[in-house]
């Protein structure tokens, strides 16, 4: 879930929202806990933000895109857009 919502909002996140990003899954002790807060669970206060919003829209996949695999890198290296 999340490097797939990476590839699709990182490039266009203010600076604020790229550090609430960073915080959101370099803190937690398990990246499972971010998975329940995006789909089921209460987020608690310290990481609800416009980010976990964010992951939250990007979880319900309204266009019900195909996500089995996690994207290629090479968006990493593609100049911003």
């Amino acid at each position: 879930l999340s490097s797939l919502f990476a590839k699709e909002n990182l490039s266009r996140m203010t600076e604020q929202q790229l550090n609430l990003y960073d915080r959101l899954i370099n803190e937690p002790s398990n990246d499972w806990d971010i998975y329940y807060w995006a789909t089921a669970k209460p987020t608690p206060a310290e990481f609800e933000s416009d980010v976990m919003a964010m992951l939250r829209e990007f979880a319900k996949n309204k266009n019900r895109e195909q996500r089995l695999r996690q994207p290629d890198l090479e968006y990493l290296f593609e100049p911003p857009r």
